[in-house]
């Protein structure tokens, strides 16, 4: 991904809110999953560490990304942007 599409990406991710989020038990399989069917129909998630977790938010957007196949497109705070591109033709791909 380039600078420029990343900066894209970012601008869009500005106006979404999480709608995954990291608690006390971690990166579980059903969390995985989860994120991976957002990803199938989005594109695009955001996915929030809760303060609680006590895990570091760029390691867990590590950990996801590499699981599910996907580029991060931004660690801020404690809220992780994730990218990748959908197998699905009837969705509008953002790239």
């Amino acid at each position: 991904m380039t600078s420029k599409e990343r900066a894209y990406l970012r601008g869009i991710a500005m106006k979404m809110e999480p709608t995954a989020q990291v608690g006390k038990n971690g990166i579980t399989d059903t969390l995985l999953k989860q994120i991976d069917e957002q990803l199938e129909a989005r594109e695009m998630i955001k996915v929030s560490v809760l303060q609680n977790s006590d895990l570091d938010a760029k390691a867990v957007a590590n950990d996801i990304a590499s699981e599910t196949n996907a580029e991060i497109v931004q660690v801020l705070g404690f809220k992780i942007t994730l990218y990748r591109v959908s197998k699905k033709d009837k969705i509008k791909h953002l790239l």
